[in-house]
């Protein structure tokens, strides 16, 4: 579907390792700043714990995960937004991002290279943040400025943009992002996001931690920093997930029952990647595939048809759908069907997150 999750942060705070851990790639990751120059893309398959209890059911030859594409890019530095270190390409990367996954050294080691010579959490975060938002004010001035001429000339029907512009301008002057979700009209909405703002992009941090003690102190005042710009922070040893993900399937198993450990908090990154874009999940079962699709939160029963083949949506008829906890509980499409949970839904059916379908179409 193309949806992409960036990961991004200040240079040497472990954003390319965390993208071979989660990727199974083998990327450059030294230490030094500005390894990685160029942006890598990789493909991640979502975890899904309802694929397998959908298979022990279905029995198909072959079961596809749905997948998201994360991006590692060039670390960023203080001026960015100036266009210091490799700032106008990185903010031209993170414009094409759909969500941002924000790496962030909270652990104390002499042996790896701190840009700015010590390690504060917070006054990293910051600097993210800030290059971020003043990029943002630059772009919205430049705009305010194209509109108040036009507006002086007479035209009227950029009234509602100017008065959003300048509503974003004042959040953004007082060091806050933009929170679409703070927007009821649908028409403020797209307006916002033709401004293509990067404060406006979803973000979660990710706490890159040990086990010494020298973490705890930064990572409890990033989450301190996290909890007042409202983004949540997910703790994570990337070393340690690196040496983990680079087992085999039954050592890496051994190895989180040793632990004590449910799953990888790759896992879990991913998982927050794919919450934070606001995507959901649905099913195709029969016995040749049983496949999970990738599908925006809110969207109707032919866009999901879509997912599957386009002639599907142009020639929608109808969608065969059965909860998956129905699914479950019944044991399967059949007995879905003989206690009726079975439901034929139209055009403006919104399809739910974990709904088994079979389409109706013709072209």
């Amino acid at each position: 579907m193309g949806f992409k999750c960036g990961i991004v942060g200040l240079p040497n705070v472990g954003k390319s390792t965390l993208f071979n851990a989660i990727t199974q790639s083998s990327i450059p990751a030294e230490n030094f700043p500005f390894c990685t120059i160029e942006p890598n893309v990789g493909v991640v398959e979502v975890p899904d714990s309802r694929l397998n209890a959908l298979q022990e059911i279905v029995n198909a030859k072959k079961v596809i995960p749905t997948t998201l594409n994360l991006v590692d890019i060039a670390g960023l530095v203080k001026g960015a937004s100036k266009g210091e270190g490799l700032g106008n390409s990185f903010l031209s990367n993170i414009r094409e991002m759909n969500a941002l996954a924000h790496v962030v050294r909270c652990f104390e080691d002499d042996n790896i290279t701190h840009v700015d010579g010590e390690i504060n959490s917070t006054r990293d975060a910051e600097v993210i943040n800030l290059e971020l938002i003043f990029a943002d004010l630059e772009t919205l001035y430049k705009r305010k400025d194209r509109i108040e001429k036009k507006l002086r000339s007479g035209d009227k029907e950029l009234a509602s943009e100017f008065r959003l512009i300048e509503n974003c301008l004042k959040t953004l002057e007082s060091g806050d992002f933009i929170n679409i979700a703070n927007f009821s009209s649908k028409e403020d909405i797209k307006i916002i996001k033709s401004f293509q703002l990067l404060t406006a992009k979803p973000i979660f941090f990710i706490a890159n931690i040990s086990e010494a003690d020298s973490t705890q102190e930064n990572l409890i005042a990033l989450k301190e920093y996290a909890k007042k710009m409202n983004q949540e922070v997910i703790e994570v040893q990337i070393k340690l997930e690196e040496e983990i993900a680079s087992l085999d399937e039954q050592d890496k198993k051994d190895f989180l029952e040793l632990e004590g450990i449910e799953e990888p908090a790759l896992n879990k990154i991913i998982k927050k990647g794919y919450e934070i874009l606001g995507l959901d999940t649905f099913f195709t079962a029969g016995p040749n595939e049983l496949r999970a699709w990738t599908l925006k939160r809110g969207s109707l029963a032919p866009q999901a048809a879509g997912r599957i083949h386009t002639d599907f949506e142009r020639g929608f008829i109808k969608a065969e759908v059965i909860s998956f906890e129905d699914y479950i509980s019944f044991g399967g499409e059949a007995g879905s069907k003989e206690n009726g949970k079975l439901r034929l839904e139209g055009k403006e059916y919104i399809f739910k997150d974990g709904d088994i379908a079979h389409f109706k179409f013709n072209v």
